[in-house]
């Protein structure tokens, strides 16, 4: 399993903290937030995986390329940047030494508080 950051998503992620499209929320709201696995469902069906990818910064590009499995590291609920979500998606690219999903989320978290 390599996961590697999602450059896409990224640029994605910019642009929607650019426009506002942000819910300044707390730290552990992530868990109440996050799309369930019925919403995620639903909104492959509705946009497809290129779209579902954008919510995501890290990719795996050994898993099979129409599976949720292949992406990692959500940070929305496919309309806004939840910080709630940049916080754990950072978190938790930290404990497992993707560092480069790490500093983006970082750059991202800084640019959703200035």
């Amino acid at each position: 399993m390599t996961v590697k950051l999602n450059q896409a998503a990224l640029k994605h992620a910019r642009a929607l903290v650019r426009d506002g499209k942000v819910v300044k929320d707390e730290r552990d709201a992530w868990s109440e937030d996050a799309p369930s696995a019925d919403e995620e469902n639903a909104f492959i069906d509705k946009h497809g995986y290129a779209e579902y990818s954008k919510w995501h910064l890290g990719v795996d590009a050994d898993a099979s390329e129409d599976t949720k499995g292949r992406y990692s590291f959500p940070y929305g609920d496919f309309s806004k940047v939840h910080r709630c979500g940049v916080i754990s998606a950072e978190s938790r690219a930290g404990q497992y030494d993707h560092d480069d999903i790490e500093k983006a989320l970082k750059g991202l978290l800084e640019s959703i508080d200035d």
